[in-house]
């Protein structure tokens, strides 16, 4: 018969390996379902038909094909493994260079209500290229104070993860503006001013584009990149507030 120091200890042994068999199996953190998306953002979220600047996309500029813009990659990514049978999630991918445009004045509620309504639980903002200088203290407050009533705007039909991205060419007083928005809202920041350093993000590294404009878009590689750092936020589901340093 075992001494009760060996019963003691295989014991011991015993809970040691089904805690860990538990700890294994049992995540410290599942990260919720997203089910409904919405991207707020501008021509690099979504862009019609534009013959004056020989743009004939009906979605991000300036990836070569729908599927190729961050949008369709970031819901693909969102959807689970192909043939899974997982739901795509519903998403909506809006222009809102308006708001950047007049932010100070720009009507939310009424402007965007359609979208309030659509109650999605992730927001994907992705804006501040078309946002004018922002030249002073006063329009830097106002700038900032605008993006967190638009962002409040959508938290009243509940608690959606956010994520705001920094501008894809960079600025540091509408990131600065940007990141501190996210940060009063409980939003998670995304820098991802580093893309604009290389030349291969650009369409015009891609393929010959005779508009200036539409060829400093991100190309396909530029877009998957963008689609990287929003995803690794929304699966990493935390709010890390350091953002960009």
């Amino acid at each position: 018969m075992p001494n009760p120091s060996t019963l003691l200890l295989l014991l011991l042994t015993f809970l040691s390996a089904t805690t860990a068999t538990a700890t294994a199996q049992t995540p410290d953190h599942k990260p919720a379902k997203k089910e409904k998306l919405l991207f707020l953002g501008n021509s690099i979220t979504k862009h019609g038909p534009a013959e004056a600047i020989g743009w004939t996309g009906n979605w991000g500029m300036a990836a070569s094909a729908e599927e190729k813009d961050y949008v369709h990659l970031v819901v693909q990514a969102l959807s689970g493994p192909a043939g899974s049978g997982a739901a795509v999630p519903k998403f909506r991918p809006v222009n809102i260079a308006g708001f950047e445009r007049q932010y100070a004045t720009y009507p939310i509620e009424k402007n965007l209500r359609e979208h309030i309504d659509f109650a999605p639980d992730l927001i994907i903002l992705a804006i501040g290229e078309n946002v004018p200088a922002l030249d002073s203290k006063e329009s830097e407050t106002q700038f900032h104070a605008a993006v967190v009533s638009l962002l409040k705007a959508f938290q009243k039909k509940g608690n959606p993860t956010i994520v705001v991205r920094s501008c894809f060419w960079p600025s540091a007083k509408k990131d600065a503006a940007l990141k501190r928005a996210a940060s009063d809202v409980g939003a998670t920041f995304v820098d991802i001013g580093r893309l604009a350093k290389d030349e291969a993000n650009y369409a015009r590294s891609e393929r010959e584009i005779k508009h200036a404009g539409v060829a400093a878009h991100p190309g396909d590689r530029g877009m998957k990149a963008i689609a990287d750092a929003i995803v690794g936020a929304v699966k990493a589901d935390k709010t890390p507030r350091e953002g960009a340093k």
